[in-house]
């Protein structure tokens, strides 16, 4: 009987000895979760390097350089010595004050960043000590790297995500701290160059000491670069035409008319790039660039609002033409209207009229196009002609965005029949009310890239491409839908050679100076002059010149804007005629005429309490 007890009792206990053992088995060798029993799985994000830039042929305009974000989680933070700490960071304690309750009023257990964007140099000097610090950690980052002092308006720029930024994100994908495109190319193609975050899970003891990865980083994604972009930008002829603009107020576009590919895009005055791109001076910098009375952070190609004076009367002729009322051998008087002539009296056809830019010529193409219609009544007749006459106009892109591809793009101004309803009071205006839009002056507003695309329609005889920067993504050849489809803008063709024509006398024998012609490149242009104010005051013109190169078969077309520097044929042709030999010579032959461009100033005619 007792022998029979020992060996039930000795069995009981060898049996609760193989289930242990049993399950220290499985716990050890099938299952992980001891791992988490006296460990901590910390989940680390890793920030892919954003998507580089380049130009037309391939050179780097934008890339990343890698630094490194210090973070901090104010509920583990243990300092001894605060001014030691400050000392091997060097920052003061106010500094240092500070950006411990930035980071508590952000959150006191989870981390954000402490300092932004530390070198490699020094990491490797600060990262033996940081071990005595709890509470702080180094996180991977980068910062752009720009190649090139030009091109800061249009490529824009990156800086740290606000919070109303992270509380309008309809996914979350950003986090306090994080990086984001913010103006230009970076912030229009910011889903492309920001890339995947990859995430590591690694496990920590109590003391937040490493000890590998979970589950041998099954779990773990790798982080994914942004895709390239391959932008459509002449960086040499944008570089020349930066330097074009030193010492002057405006902007300059420059267009292949049978792509709609910028070939540059310059804005003056302008600002070094880089100086955006490091974070830690990046609020001093922002700061004083947006308090310079001159605006350099402001995108005049797309964002500035000017009239475009007799540059439209390009549009002006075709439209007549195409709709009946005028003919390329029509003739008006310069007399019975209010404009005086710039050179011709007596009678005048299309062809002189745009070689001389004849407002009286242009007043009375208006006027027969708004009274071209059957109507009796005058104020029915001029809604009815000038509807007709805005319908055919919009169809070179005015009152509306082109669709560029640039967050900051302005639709402009084509006043409808109920914006002069609302001035004038409903069936009470005529032609006498808005004849000033004849000459591009009056109510009608633009960008400066628009008429760069007009410059672009009038070289391939009726048709373009919607302008834009980017033709390829990830790789060269790679343009999007929206920037390969003609667009028409209802005009025959055969209407084109006349206005052709008379562009080419301005320019060799018209309203353009004798010194922008280029031997052996035959230029087709425009000159403006828009009328503007500021604060209610008369100011000198703005210069404006538009053009295309060569005649046939145009490679290059160009739109100059020039503020407060008068007469178009003698201020903004002369940069669009150098521009154009810049790109199609590939070089400068007339050196002194560009050295003298360039050190051309027109800073003493702007205002100096802001922009207009």
């Amino acid at each position: 009987m007792f022998e029979n007890r020992k060996y039930a009792i000795y069995g009981t206990f060898i049996l609760i000895g193989l289930i242990y053992a049993v399950r220290l088995l499985f716990l050890q060798v099938f299952d992980s979760t001891y791992e988490t029993a006296s460990n901590a799985v910390k989940r680390i994000i890793d920030v892919p390097f954003r998507g580089q830039i380049y130009d037309r042929t391939g050179k780097l305009i934008v890339s990343n350089t890698p630094v490194y974000d210090l973070y901090v989680t104010p509920r583990k933070v243990k300092i001894a010595d605060t001014t030691a700490f400050c000392d091997l960071l060097k920052i003061t304690r106010p500094e240092f004050d500070s950006l411990m309750a930035f980071a508590k009023a952000y959150s006191r257990v989870k981390s954000s960043v402490f300092l932004r964007q530390l070198s490699k140099e020094e990491i490797a000097r600060i990262q033996d000590a940081m071990v005595d610090y709890e509470g702080f950690e180094t996180v991977k980052s980068s910062v752009r790297d720009y190649q090139t002092k030009s091109l800061a308006n249009t490529l824009g720029y990156v800086s740290e995500v606000s919070e109303k930024q992270l509380e309008k994100q309809e996914t979350a994908f950003y986090r306090q701290g994080d990086l984001m495109g913010q103006s230009g190319l970076e912030k229009y193609y910011e889903t492309i160059l920001r890339g995947q975050r990859g995430v590591r899970l690694i496990m920590q003891d109590v003391k937040g000491v490493a000890k590998g990865s979970w589950k041998n980083g099954e779990l773990d994604t790798a982080a994914v670069a942004g895709k390239d972009l391959y932008t459509s930008i002449d960086l040499d002829l944008q570089e020349f035409t930066d330097s074009l603009l030193q010492h002057k107020v405006g902007c300059a576009i420059a267009i292949e008319p049978a792509t709609g590919e910028i070939l540059a895009m310059a804005s003056a005055p302008t600002y070094d790039p880089a100086l955006l791109s490091t974070g830690r001076a990046f609020s001093e910098n922002y700061g004083r660039l947006v308090m310079d009375e001159l605006r350099p952070l402001f995108n005049r190609s797309v964002q500035a609002r000017y009239r475009p004076g007799s540059t439209f009367k390009l549009v002006q002729a075709l439209v007549g033409m195409q709709s009946g009322a005028i003919g390329a051998g029509t003739v008006f008087s310069a007399q019975g209207t209010p404009f005086k002539p710039h050179v011709l009296y007596g009678m005048h056809n299309l062809f002189q009229a745009i070689r001389f830019s004849s407002n009286p010529y242009f007043y009375n193409v208006f006027k027969r196009i708004i009274y071209n219609n059957p109507e009796k009544n005058v104020y029915k007749k001029s809604v009815i002609g000038y509807e007709n006459w805005r319908t055919r106009v919009e169809k070179f892109g005015f009152g509306r965005k082109l669709g560029v591809d640039l967050p900051s793009e302005i639709g402009g101004l084509l006043p409808d029949v109920a914006y002069f309803d609302k001035m004038y009071g409903e069936g009470r205006w005529k032609f006498s009310n808005t004849y000033s839009l004849s000459i591009g002056e009056g109510d009608i507003i633009i960008s400066p890239l628009k008429m760069a695309n007009v410059a672009a329609i009038v070289a391939n005889r009726g048709w373009y491409i919607p302008p834009h920067l980017v033709n390829g993504i990830g790789k060269r050849a790679n343009t999007a839908p929206e920037y390969r489809e003609k667009i028409e803008v209802g005009v025959q063709k055969n209407y084109f050679e006349p206005v052709i024509d008379g562009m080419e006398a301005a320019v060799v024998h018209g309203t353009v100076d004798r010194s922008a012609n280029i031997p052996g490149i035959v230029i087709c242009g425009k000159t403006g002059t828009s009328q503007n104010r500021f604060r209610g005051k008369v100011m000198k013109d703005h210069s404006i010149f538009v053009c295309f190169a060569p005649k046939y078969q145009p490679k290059i077309a160009v739109a100059v804007f020039i503020e407060y520097a008068g007469f178009g044929g003698f201020a903004a042709a002369p940069i669009a005629s150098l521009m154009i030999e810049k790109y199609l010579k590939k070089q400068i032959e007339r050196k002194g005429y560009a050295a003298k461009w360039m050190e051309k100033n027109y800073m003493g005619n702007v205002p100096r309490v802001g922009i207009e």
